[in-house]
């Protein structure tokens, strides 16, 4: 039985990673922070499950800005597979915390890959990078080969990461791989992301519960795919002979109007009657469009997206108004 180890494992990516690999007969081992609040929602399901709770899932309470806690969790867990995906993860919230986002997005990464080297532990680490990476280079489709110009400390920090990951690969030869994944959504994704606030305000406005929506810039536009299949990209990466980077997207690219008029049409509702500009949620310095070209992941890996843009919007819409239906 393989074991892997997620960091991030309470959040939208970690979750439907967890589901793959123990469908898949793995061993799985999550880091979670210790919180005043229950922040186990996405996974307990899971955890709740006899069969799998303390049989092949297992829970560690850890942070990644403490090294000599992951080096004890790594040595605890001893992972054949560790998928890094733990971070300060919000673009906007990066401008105000940029010190948080640099020590826990950036150097996490590097206490992580230390950890394993200094271990010796001889398991495969997957970096999840970001598109953001790229930052303003504009309306052209981006691969493993385009120049990074980060935009957002967030973005500055997966940078850093994404070297420490190739560094320590061809330093040290571990098996380290960069998912570099486009803007991937799902009714998981956290309420404070746009497209999920987006969504999850159509249901309620549907349902008589709210009357307004509040937006930054509506003109940005993004490469947006299924998180849950992205997840499977994330697995087939670590099972190659040899490590590598791979740029995970769809090809394709929507502004934030559109998701909200396809999002609120859906419904029925006309999204220009519900929905107000808020300064406050402008980014200081903002990356206006980003796409992604994954022809290296569908050559190498077999990984193509399934799901639609249109379907994406809908399945998300869907599983709110069955959330806000159920009282959620």
């Amino acid at each position: 039985m393989k074991r892997a180890l997620i960091t991030g494992i309470t959040g939208q990516d970690g979750s439907y990673l967890a589901e793959l690999l123990l469908d898949k007969g793995y061993e799985v081992h999550g880091v979670i922070r210790r919180a005043s609040t229950f922040n186990t929602h996405r996974i307990d399901h899971l955890y709740q499950d006899p069969h799998i709770s303390g049989v092949r899932l297992f829970l560690h309470y850890g942070d990644l800005s403490d090294s000599s806690n992951v080096r004890k969790i790594l040595t605890k867990a001893q992972p054949d597979e560790i998928y890094h995906l733990g971070a300060q993860s919000h673009v906007r919230v990066s401008f105000d915390t940029p010190e948080y986002t640099g020590d826990v997005t950036g150097l996490g990464t590097t206490r992580m890959l230390e950890a394993l080297r200094d271990t010796g532990l001889p398991a495969r680490f997957y970096q999840a990078s970001s598109s953001e990476m790229f930052g303003n280079v504009g309306a052209v489709s981006l691969s493993e080969t385009s120049p990074f110009r980060p935009c957002s400390p967030y973005a500055a920090a997966k940078v850093y990461a994404y070297w420490m990951t190739v560094n320590y690969r061809e330093s040290y030869g571990l098996y380290a791989c960069n998912g570099i994944l486009f803007n991937h959504e799902s009714p998981r994704r956290g309420e404070t992301f746009v497209t999920r606030k987006i969504t999850r305000a159509a249901a309620m406005i549907h349902a008589g519960r709210q009357e307004q929506l509040y937006l930054g810039n509506l003109d940005a536009c993004r490469d947006w795919g299924y998180a849950k299949e992205y997840v499977e990209c994330m697995w087939r990466m670590l099972q190659q002979d040899a490590p590598d980077d791979y740029v995970v997207a769809t090809g394709e690219s929507h502004s934030v109007r559109e998701f909200l008029e396809k999002a609120f049409s859906h419904l029925g509702l006309d999204w220009k009657k519900h929905v107000r500009h808020d300064a406050r949620y402008d980014r200081p310095s903002e990356v206006e469009h980003l796409l992604g070209d994954a022809s290296k992941a569908k050559r190498i890996l077999g990984w193509a997206p399934q799901t639609t843009f249109d379907d994406l919007v809908r399945l998300m819409v869907d599983a709110d108004v069955r959330g806000v239906q159920g009282g959620a």
